[in-house]
């Protein structure tokens, strides 16, 4: 079997259209011949050096700023936050600066740019390393948000990502990056996939379930789980957050007549919610019961491994949130509000 991780992707992305335009450059925290903590631009640097990947300070806000900068005289940086939790710091830069540029200079500038961010938990990394901050993006205008779930993907739209001529937010899973080190596996050709362009990772009649990321995987885990009960779950993978596949999605339903969505972050105010309130809009002919969220509990992510998985929407808990939507569980108690 071709060994192809989530890493591999990355780097091959980065490394292929660095070498396509020379106006591209990476920079951000230990990502020269460090290759960050999570190897995945580990060897880059042998390939093009410190005028191409430019290791900075631990300041994600003069990590941001440069990119800006660079990308309003004409250069396609790419800059690394090592954690996204720390994005905050950079959160003026993103929102009022790149994300602004092109309405208020009317056309004439713009700032073509992409933010990696690496999400999400990755096994007790506590409440400061381990957050899912993509509903924070999804709603400033001016941003794209991407958040692929399989190492294909994450090539294919990063290097969208890297040509588009708008500021792109790019979510990566530090769970699916598939180990440390350095370059391993494969190259495999991706071309550039298109945004707004949804995956159906299987294909279902009974419920539409909804994810990206991580959770995407356990969406999937619990399909095949139901599939053995009888139960037909269609994966719907979205792929770009903003632009959202609202076509794609409503196909899904409009076969299922019901609608799940999970993904890692909290309930309350998750992007979950955005995907509810639209087919809830515009699908409320094709679905025949209410539309159900699944996410994380509303607690900053503990150390402890049991109580991290006990907040985490996993498998099982997406299973049986489809159970009880299909009248196959008994339904539980109604969650009081502070663990929404």
């Amino acid at each position: 079997m071709t060994k192809f991780t989530y890493a591999d992707a990355i780097r091959q992305a980065i490394g292929e259209e660095m070498e396509r335009d020379p106006s591209v450059f990476l920079i951000g925290e230990d990502v020269g011949e460090p290759g960050g903590v999570f190897g995945v631009t580990k060897g880059l640097w042998d390939q093009f050096g410190a005028d191409r990947l430019w290791d900075t300070p631990i300041s994600e806000e003069a990590i941001v700023g440069a990119a800006v900068g660079a990308a309003l005289v004409g250069a396609r940086p790419i800059a690394e936050i090592m954690f996204g939790d720390f994005v905050t710091l950079a959160m003026d830069m993103i929102v009022n600066q790149a994300a602004k540029t092109h309405y208020m200079t009317g056309g004439r500038l713009s700032a073509p740019m992409v933010v990696r961010m690496v999400t999400g938990t990755s096994g007790s990394t506590a409440a400061q390393h381990s957050q899912s901050l993509e509903s924070w993006f999804v709603n400033v205008p001016g941003l794209k948000v991407v958040a692929p779930s399989t190492p294909h993907d994450a090539k294919g739209l990063l290097r969208q990502a890297i040509r588009d001529p708008d500021p792109v937010i790019f979510f990566e899973h530090k769970q699916q990056y598939g180990g440390r080190g350095g370059p391993a596996g494969d190259v495999v050709e991706v071309e550039p996939i298109p945004f707004g362009t949804g995956k159906v990772h299987r294909e279902g009649t009974d419920v539409t379930v909804v994810s990206y990321l991580k959770t995407r995987e356990h969406a999937s885990a619990a399909a095949e789980t139901l599939a053995e009960e009888g139960i037909s779950c269609e994966v719907f993978d979205p792929r770009t957050l903003v632009p959202f596949d609202r076509a794609g999605l409503r196909a899904s339903i409009a076969k299922t007549g019901r609608l799940v969505i999970a993904h890692e972050a909290p309930t309350r105010g998750g992007f979950g919610a955005e995907i509810a309130a639209w087919a809830a809009d515009e699908c409320h002919e094709l679905l025949r019961a209410p539309i159900v969220r699944v996410g994380a509990l509303n607690t900053p992510v503990p150390y402890a491994p049991v109580l991290e998985n006990h907040t985490l929407p996993g498998a099982d808990r997406i299973a049986a949130s489809v159970r009880r939507l299909l009248d196959k569980e008994p339904a539980k108690e109604p969650a009081k509000e502070g663990d929404r």
